[in-house]
Formats: structure tokens, sequence, C-alpha cells
């Protein structure tokens, strides 16, 4: 995995809003007890990977967000991946208005929330250019070309994925060579808040190595029925036991 399975639990980055679009229930490997969705932990960082593969082919890249969350964590993706950060508000025309002052013409266009930056969606969509995005559980993926499903709300979360995006879209491109060549950290990202204590969140919970815990649990119904075949065969021993002791 791009991250230990304890920094992707502490930044909150699986966990969904309470309603969900048919297209992002692909993602969701559970439905808590409150009715929020939780995102597979796997699907989450194989999506990151692919994205991160897939920018690394373009120089002309801009990233969007208006949520305020996401400000830093945009910002620093901008300047370690060499692309253009638009902080806030999204100026009508930026795509589509060739008059229009600050008028570009990127290669592909990531969202931290295709309904809050729904006007840069629009635009890169109407121009033809790929768009990436974080999408939550209530997200539409409409004029979406590639789907990072994740919680886009949390600051922790976004920097997360926007960091581990940045260090793939170098290491792809050859810039870096091994994850520990990255030098700039998830604080960087915005990630400045201390770590809470979090509910204890079992693996089986957020889609994580089923296969062990299948397993596992074959091994422990293996080790009952043992246990269960020996209970049955101890008595006949101590019974013949007694009969000698009696003779």
């Amino acid at each position: 995995m791009l991250a230990d399975k304890n920094t992707y639990l502490t930044s909150g980055i699986y966990i969904g809003m309470k309603s969900c679009t048919p297209y992002m229930k692909h993602f969701v490997y559970k439905i808590r007890e409150d009715g929020l969705g939780m995102f597979n932990l796997k699907r989450i960082d194989e999506r990151i990977k692919v994205a991160g593969f897939f920018l690394s082919k373009f120089k002309n890249i801009i990233v969007v967000g208006r949520k305020e969350n996401s400000f830093q964590a945009i910002d620093a993706f901008a300047k370690a991946a060499g692309a253009k950060a638009i902080i806030g508000r999204f100026p009508p025309g930026m795509l589509t208005n060739p008059s229009f002052k600050e008028f570009c013409e990127p290669d592909v266009v990531i969202v931290a929330d295709p309904v809050i930056d729904e006007q840069a969606v629009k635009e890169a969509s109407a121009k033809r250019i790929p768009i990436v995005g974080i999408c939550n559980t209530f997200n539409s993926v409409k004029y979406v070309d590639f789907v990072i499903p994740a919680n886009n709300n949390g600051k922790k979360s976004l920097a997360l994925i926007f960091w581990l995006l940045a260090r793939e879209v170098l290491k792809n491109r050859d810039e870096i060579k091994e994850d520990s060549d990255f030098s700039l950290t998830l604080k960087d990202f915005g990630d400045t808040e201390p770590v809470e204590k979090k509910e204890k969140v079992q693996e089986r919970d957020i889609g994580i190595d089923e296969e062990t815990h299948a397993a596992q649990a074959e091994g422990k119904k293996a080790k009952k029925r043992k246990s269960a075949d020996e209970k049955v065969k101890k008595p006949g021993k101590d019974k013949k036991k007694g009969k000698a002791d009696k003779d």
C-alpha cells in the first residue's frame, strides 16, 4: 500500500456520507450502524496509485479546490508537481474563453470536489479535457473521467490524498526513486492537526486483508473442530483407564 494502514485510518480518508450515488456504491465496502458509508481502503489505495501514474504523463496540470480545507493541500501539490493551483472561486471562462486574461489550456484538471468545483468540471468537459475528481459517496461522477473515492471534506484526508498523488507523480516521472526521497511531509499539505484518539476500526470493516481474515477464520474453525475431536476421545481413554484400575 502507498501508506501504512494507521496513516490511512487516522486521516479518515475512508469515511463517506449517509447518501450514496449509484456509481459510488462500487467503492463502498460497508454501511456503519450510524448510516455512514465506509470506502474500501484497498480501492482508495489502488485508485490513488493509478491516478498518480496517469497524471505523471502530463506537464500542464490544473488543480482546483474551492473548499477551504483543500487550499493548502492543492497548493502544495501544485508546487511539488509543477501544476497550477486555482484556490477558491474558479473564474468562469478560464478554460473556454480565449479572450479571458487568465485563459489556459491544461492537459488535465483535478478537482477536490466535483460538486463544489462544478464550474471547472463543466468547462473542462466542454473542452474535452480529462478530469480527475476526488469523489465522496454523495458525488455524481458525471463528466468525471477518473474517480478517486475518498473523504473529500476532511482536511487530514485531503492532505493525505494530495501528498500521495504528488509523491506518485514524481516517482513515475523518475524525479525521485524511492518514497523516502520525497522530502515534503503531510504537514506541508495541511495536516497540522494533532492525531486524535480514534474509535477502534477493524480491518475487515474497511475492506482490507479480506483474504487474511478468511484464512484466520478458517484456522479458528479448524482449531475448534480439533478441540471438539479431542474432547470426544478423552472420555474413552478415561473409561479404559478406569477399567484397568478396577481389574
